[in-house]
């Protein structure tokens, strides 16, 4: 049984919770699902220019999980962009709509 996830201190919540390629439908493109701590590590790294010791005080996580989410949202964004798949961000609630 895996451990019960810390809590994770997110300062913006999310107001755009889908983006995709201009006119493709949804449905015919492949979704990537982007978790609301992820998105607050990009911005917290990129936007607010935080050293990941910094931000990671800031989401009340470890250094080594700060980089771990950071990673993974890079790597999530990067694949949907190169190859043309809609995001969708998750909020801190679990929430998402797309409509």
């Amino acid at each position: 049984m895996a451990r019960p996830q810390k809590p994770r201190n997110v300062e913006k919540e999310v107001k755009f919770t889908c983006f995709k390629p201009a006119w493709v439908p949804r449905n015919n493109l492949e979704k990537v699902e982007l978790q609301a701590w992820e998105l607050e590590a990009l911005r917290l790294s990129n936007l607010d220019e935080l050293s990941q010791l910094e931000a990671s005080k800031k989401m009340w996580v470890s250094a080594s999980t700060f980089n771990r989410l950071l990673k993974s949202a890079i790597k999530k964004i990067t694949y949907a962009l190169v190859n043309g798949k809609w995001i969708r961000i998750y909020k801190t609630d679990g929430t998402g709509n797309c409509k």
